[in-house]
């Protein structure tokens, strides 16, 4: 239908409300996603070198700018998936993308993740390192004490008795002795950052993050662990620490969703001058998952007006289907942006309505995410969708000899009514989920796996003789 006012007077524009948001330049800001380590970190999800490489190529090629692909000192597939992505980005089958891997703060980790690196001819000088240690004083003291004693040369006997400060300095001693380290190793780029940053001491963080600088750091990882941030704690922290660092230094925001706000949390964290977010394809991760790469761009571009340069939008729901097959891991049909029914339509108010304008109830435009609406056909339906639907197939009907009338709409949405609670009533719903939850349980190893591998590994062997 064409409108006689413009939709700018019909409808507010979202932007009109948040036009004045202050955000960094959209080319400066840096989508960093961590699918292949923390989307793996989700119960039930793994992947092999050669998946995780298929995938590292799909991401790069939906316009991801930084991509974390592991922790090589953990595991040996890791390792050979750090040497497969960079091969192939030597082959310029990842564009520009930016590899990073995961160290703790130790020489042992950084040692095995330059020698992964060597031995595939790959100079560290390619790859970013993001050294990381913990930040809270929960963690520092009851999390990673007695390895910061031993660090110090103290006694294990020490523990409990020794002040939080203590292990607050001794973390920033351990912290720049890995970058250090990792700097007379060849890495020129080092992230580093500390577990719970969002329930630790912002003074703290600031220390921690100017001598992590001071030692050879170039990008400082402020982290949600556990998703307990609100967007007020997260201005809080995010104003007071961009401020303390040195002007236009990127910063890392890692967010977690246990609440559901990790990504209002990320924009909020954007607009505080933090330059590289991290996400997950999905939203896949710990607990409640990280931020959802589709909901922090999309939300980021129609309500904030910020447009990644490159981003490829349109392959997000098709990202989204991929990412499914590949973790076994469905996402829930009405999931914003790229769930399978997202812009589908049942009721007979709304399909009604979406007949004369899609704009009516589609708030996400379909066609920028690479979905199109449809109609749904059941116990809500509409006379207004059914009799459109038929006069659609008017030349088809009327070769069966049918003629598409206002009555003959009315009785075919009644049996449409009929049939779809019919089959509800013989639902084999339940019987579906069971299956789907099964065949993960069988993907997994239980506690009771674990005693039979340590049974057939600890056996005492007979002598041979």
């Amino acid at each position: 239908m064409d409108m006689r006012e413009p939709i700018e007077r019909l409808i507010r524009d979202p932007k009109e409300f948040t036009k004045d948001v202050p955000f960094p330049d959209a080319s400066e800001i840096r989508i960093y996603d961590e699918t292949l380590r923390d989307g793996e970190q989700m119960p039930g999800v793994c992947y092999t070198p050669e998946q995780k490489y298929e995938i590292a190529t799909v991401l790069a090629d939906i316009g991801v700018h930084v991509m974390s692909v592991g922790f090589p000192a953990a595991s040996a597939g890791d390792r050979r998936t750090l040497q497969l992505v960079m091969n192939g980005k030597r082959a310029g089958e990842l564009g520009g993308v930016e590899i990073v891997v995961m160290c703790r703060s130790n020489r042992k980790d950084i040692e095995v993740t330059v020698q992964t690196l060597r031995e595939a001819g790959i100079d560290p000088r390619e790859v970013t390192f993001f050294i990381f240690t913990s930040g809270s004083d929960l963690h520092l003291k009851y999390k990673i004490g007695k390895l910061l004693l031993r660090f110090e040369g103290r006694d294990e006997s020490e523990w409990l008795d020794l002040p939080l400060e203590f292990y607050r300095n001794a973390n920033i001693r351990l912290q720049c002795d890995a970058i250090t380290y990792a700097r007379e190793c060849g890495v020129e780029r080092i992230e580093f950052g500390a577990e719970d940053g969002s329930r630790g001491d912002v003074a703290y963080f600031i220390e921690y993050f100017k001598r992590g600088i001071e030692a050879g750091g170039t990008r400082p990882a402020w982290p949600d662990t556990v998703g307990t941030l609100t967007p007020e704690a997260m201005r809080w922290y995010g104003t007071r620490i961009v401020s303390a660092m040195p002007r236009g230094l990127p910063m890392v925001a890692h967010l977690h969703n246990d609440y559901g706000l990790g990504t209002i949390n990320a924009i909020t964290a954007t607009s505080c001058g933090f330059k590289v977010i991290s996400v997950t394809a999905n939203g896949y991760g710990e607990r409640a998952g990280n931020v959802k790469l589709h909901e922090y761009v999309v939300a980021l571009r129609v309500l904030y007006g910020i447009e990644i340069p490159g981003f490829k939008y349109a392959k997000l729901r098709e990202l989204a289907r991929y990412m499914e097959k590949m973790s076994g891991i469905p996402m829930q049909q009405h999931e914003p942006i790229i769930g399978t029914k997202v812009f589908a339509h049942e009721s007979g108010i709304h399909t009604h309505a979406m007949l004369i304008d899609r704009r009516m109830y589609e708030a996400v435009p379909s066609e920028l995410v690479g979905g199109e609406t449809s109609f749904v056909f059941g116990k809500h339906s509409g006379v207004a969708l059914v009799e459109d639907t038929l006069r659609t197939a008017r030349e088809r009907l009327a070769a069966a000899g049918v003629e598409v009338t206002p009555d003959l709409a009315h009785r075919v949405t009644e049996e449409i009514k009929r049939l779809r609670e019919e089959r509800a009533a013989s639902s084999t719903s339940a019987e579906t989920i069971e299956i789907h939850e099964a065949a993960m349980r069988r993907l997994s190893l239980t506690a009771e796996d674990v005693i039979h591998i340590a049974t057939a590994l600890g056996t005492p062997q007979p002598l041979a003789g």
